[in-house]
């Protein structure tokens, strides 16, 4: 016997809001730290948007964030050469971001669940001077605040391509991976991987549709870009970076 009940319409809409406000509190609250716009002077877009459509599909509520300074260098990506022109790290993040962007100043711990930094030589030369100083470089101190403040709060941090050289230096002896330790058509940027032991973390094989999960840390890595394969396959991997750091969220 199969009974019905009607419910008064006022309580179906009370419900519905109900449940529409549990799943927002339980949506996961994630920051994204942007390094300006391209591959060759600021954060790499197909990262980033692989990042924010991975996010998108998990339902977490993300928030943009970068610094407001000035780009070390801007880079013609015609011709991958450097240019003249100065232009702010935080105005050609806003590309990406589709205008909603923050000054990364203004990041509060307490307001998110996770960060992520996409990859692209901005982290090497907007996020940290990596790029021009090699293992003797450092992150630039907002930068390296936030990360530390993450960390020490026992949040989960996502890092791909070369963005994980951040982590080497914030996070003293932490377990990551830029791909493969040995140089080669299919891994151009291989020699990284040395550099990053040399600083005291311990590098991971691993290959592009994969992640290195170090636990104690709390940290996610892939190699994204740093592997000289398909669009999709880079993708595919992000995804994975995504899902493994809401899990640990």
């Amino acid at each position: 016997m199969i009974t019905f009940v009607v419910v008064p319409r006022q309580s179906v809409s009370s419900v519905l809001k109900f449940i529409s406000l549990l799943q927002g509190a339980m949506a996961k609250r994630v920051a994204v730290i942007l390094a300006g716009c391209g591959v060759y002077d600021g954060t790499e877009v197909h990262e980033a948007s692989a990042v924010l459509v991975h996010l998108s599909r998990a339902g977490a509520k993300v928030q943009m964030f970068a610094p407001n300074a000035e780009m070390m260098h801007v880079v013609n990506h015609c011709e991958g050469k450097p240019v003249a022109d100065k232009r702010n790290v935080m105005q050609e993040s806003a590309r990406i971001a589709r205008g909603e962007i923050t000054d990364l100043e203004k990041l509060d711990v307490s307001n998110h669940d996770a960060i992520i930094i996409p990859g692209g030589f901005g982290a090497a030369k907007n996020l940290s001077d990596w790029a021009t100083e090699g293992k003797a470089f450092s992150v630039k101190p907002l930068v390296e605040k936030v990360i530390k403040s993450f960390h020490q709060a026992g949040k989960p941090l996502g890092m791909c391509c070369i963005s994980p050289v951040l982590a080497a230096k914030a996070i003293p002896g932490c377990e990551l991976t830029v791909g493969h330790d040995k140089e080669c058509e299919k891994w151009p940027y291989a020699g990284t991987a040395k550099t990053l032991v040399e600083l005291g973390s311990k590098h991971v094989n691993k290959h592009v549709g994969e992640v290195h999960v170090d636990k104690k840390n709390k940290l996610v890595t892939t190699c994204a870009f740093m592997c000289n394969a398909p669009l999709h396959e880079v993708y595919d991997g992000v995804g994975v970076m995504v899902t493994e750091v809401l899990k640990l969220a």
